[in-house]
């Protein structure tokens, strides 16, 4: 029986590189030699040559399935909700180990999906992962993440977070876990909805926070960013100050406007333009997300409030214009005595009493009723705007009531 020890290639030796100079310093040659022995036979060594020889026992192949398996993480999604599977998907589809943890049950959707499911956080955290992806609401991150049994995981662990606020989290994070966990803080910018063809050229931001000196650590943080990158992630990196001072801008303000339109009840018609199409998604993408995530938006972002006052004034300022170029109007057809000519009304008849006590025509509305009649008329012509108006109003005072309803500060613990 024989046995093979050494496995390892060896080079072409001194005497024999000569003979083939070209082939000596190319990689396509292999030289390998195999040292073995048999019972009472001494040592020997057997020196095989070839062009493109063949490892022993697929040596090639070995060394890239190890390469490999060494690219993938163990990552554990906390948060196996609507968008923790969205996530999820991605990650096993890239041949990552997919671990998850969600205090409904899940199984049989992980099952399904690949993924290993655990009920309990100590029996996910004993399986040592390497990051653990936090995709919790935003008012719920605190006690989920002050539940862990951080103990129980590894003191280099990564933890992410994907939350659409990224002060308070970051804040959050610094606070509760120790000084050897790295950190890194995200935000895709899309959703199972807005993302569900696919997430190329689709923003994705995120901050380094905390990550080790060591090499493996940095590598770790970078093989986690391209699960996102592979996917066609459009890669921003961005301080967490500057993300929700952006945010600010748009997400808040795109869902404050979507839900404000959907208090107004809008259907489709047959007539529908693009701008109006366009209202109608808007409509649907904002309504179809939780109000405990436009909640936190407000909540937990300081630079929201601004930016519902700054809606306000632009509100008042828009219906001050609207009604001042009224107003503007009447002005110039009092003035200038052309008040039997309003823009948009006929020249109704209506009827007066003559002395004999039958009705006849009389010549022209204001001939009879003069300048109180011409406000009312004018008044007709703005009824339907001011009833569009006070619509979107109330629907803006129903969105400002719900968040006021749930703002009660005695009751919400804001890191500072």
């Amino acid at each position: 029986m024989l046995t093979l020890p050494s496995l390892k290639p060896s080079f072409l030796s001194s005497s024999e590189s000569h003979l083939f100079p070209s082939i000596a310093q190319s990689s396509a040659f292999s030289s390998v030699r195999y040292k073995w022995r048999s019972a009472g036979m001494r040592r020997r060594t057997i020196l095989v040559k070839a062009l493109d020889a063949a490892q022993a026992y697929d040596y090639e192949a070995r060394m890239t399935m190890e390469l490999e398996r060494k690219s993938k993480l163990k990552i554990a999604v906390v948060g196996f909700g609507n968008f923790g599977q969205f996530i999820a998907k991605a990650l096993v589809r890239q041949g990552h180990t997919v671990l998850a943890y969600s205090r409904s049950d899940y199984s049989s959707v992980a099952r399904e999906m690949g993924v290993a499911f655990f009920s309990d956080a100590h029996d996910l955290c004993e399986e040592h992962p390497e990051v653990v992806l936090l995709c919790t609401s935003i008012i719920s991150t605190e006690a989920v993440l002050r539940s862990l049994p951080l103990q129980r995981l590894k003191r280099s662990t990564l933890f992410v977070d994907v939350l659409s606020v990224k002060e308070f989290p970051r804040r959050l994070f610094l606070q509760i876990l120790p000084p050897e966990f790295d950190i890194l803080c995200t935000h895709p910018m899309f959703g199972p909805e807005s993302g569900k063809n696919g997430w190329a050229n689709l923003p994705f931001v995120y901050e380094k926070t905390r990550i080790g000196d060591e090499d493996a650590r940095a590598e770790r943080c970078d093989r986690f960013l391209e699960v996102f990158a592979n996917e066609g992630c459009r890669m921003v990196e961005m301080s967490c100050a500057e993300h929700d001072r952006h945010a600010a801008e748009t997400q808040f303000i795109t869902h404050t406007v979507g839900r404000m339109l959907g208090r107004l009840q809008l259907q489709s018609t047959p007539i529908n333009t693009k701008g109006y199409e366009t209202l109608l998604n808007l409509v649907e993408n904002t309504c179809g997300d939780s109000f405990d995530l436009y909640y936190g938006l407000f909540m937990y972002n300081v630079n929201a409030t601004e930016q519902i006052e700054r809606l306000e004034v632009a509100f008042d300022s828009l219906k001050k214009e609207l009604f001042g170029h009224l107003h503007d109007i009447l002005r110039r057809q009092i003035f200038d005595g052309d008040m039997g000519k309003l823009d948009g009304f006929p020249k109704k008849m209506v009827p007066a009493l003559p002395e004999n006590g039958y009705a006849k025509e009389s010549k022209n509305v204001q001939e009879d009723c003069g300048m109180p009649l011409l406000v009312v008329l004018m008044g007709l012509k703005v009824v339907r705007l001011l009833e569009d108006l006070v619509s979107l109003w109330g629907g803006w005072l129903l969105v400002m009531q719900e968040l006021l309803v749930l703002l009660d500060i005695g009751q919400v613990t804001f890191l500072q």
